[in-house]
């Protein structure tokens, strides 16, 4: 049954029952849009679901893995029953796989999956929901990256890009370079991809060591969730512009 009558805008973020992605859901909500949030553990997602509509937040729980391709086709078909469509889609799920993570001692299990759920998980997912975007008057796909993701900012001495990182950094160098390629065989459509990075976010990804709050981190991703028609796509930026690649 198609709930969405009243032209709204529809929204999932995936990894969204805390830290960055439930503040960018309650950014968006805030919006007065309805914002799905795509979390794997239930009492979590049910948890964050309630305690954004307590703030006013027209939100509903989306049952999401990332690694497992099933739930993200259950994921795409929950939407369609319940809108027929989706609006904007903000893939944060995340994971960092650790901190010690030298390239001559790395555990190649661990880098699976980081790569898993950074890389894998955000095409798995997009591409389940795609036919649902391209449904949207106004699409837009917001992929999470990080500063450590630029080859830039990691080739600078005088850049902090924190510790040597065989996994997580390079996860989201990887996303960086699939997300151009995505906006290059979108660029026909009116489909807007898009890279946000948060900047060094206090969350349980780095045991809260970040200089930044989660809303903070989430503002640039809600303004290019918001791009115009005319917006850009297939750039890297946050809150202060655009960044090296």
């Amino acid at each position: 049954m198609n709930e969405n009558t009243n032209g709204r805008t529809v929204a999932l973020v995936t990894g969204a029952n805390k830290g960055i992605g439930y503040e960018i859901a309650a950014g968006l909500g805030a919006l007065g849009w309805q914002v799905g949030v795509g979390a794997r553990d239930a009492q979590r997602r049910e948890d964050a679901v309630r305690t954004l509509r307590a703030r006013g937040v027209d939100a509903f729980g989306v049952p999401l893995d990332v690694t497992d391709d099933d739930s993200a086709t259950a994921a795409a078909e929950l939407l369609t029953e319940r809108f027929g469509r989706l609006d904007v889609l903000v893939n944060n799920a995340a994971v960092a796989g650790g901190w010690r993570q030298e390239p001559t001692t790395a555990d190649l299990a661990g880098i699976r999956q980081v790569l898993e759920t950074n890389v894998l998980g955000v095409i798995r997912v997009t591409n389940a929901v795609l036919p649902l975007l391209r449904r949207s008057a106004a699409p837009r796909i917001v992929n999470m990256s990080s500063g450590v993701g630029s080859l830039t900012l990691q080739s600078d001495p005088e850049a902090f890009t924190g510790p040597t990182s065989a996994a997580y950094g390079p996860s989201k160098t990887f996303l960086n370079a699939v997300t151009v390629q995505y906006a290059k065989e979108l660029s026909d459509t009116d489909i807007l991809v898009n890279l946000a990075c948060p900047g060094y976010c206090a969350t349980d990804l780095n045991d809260h060591r970040g200089t930044r709050t989660p809303t903070q981190g989430a503002t640039i991703a809600i303004r290019l969730a918001t791009l115009p028609a005319d917006g850009p796509s297939g750039q890297f930026f946050n809150e202060d512009g655009p960044l090296p690649w």
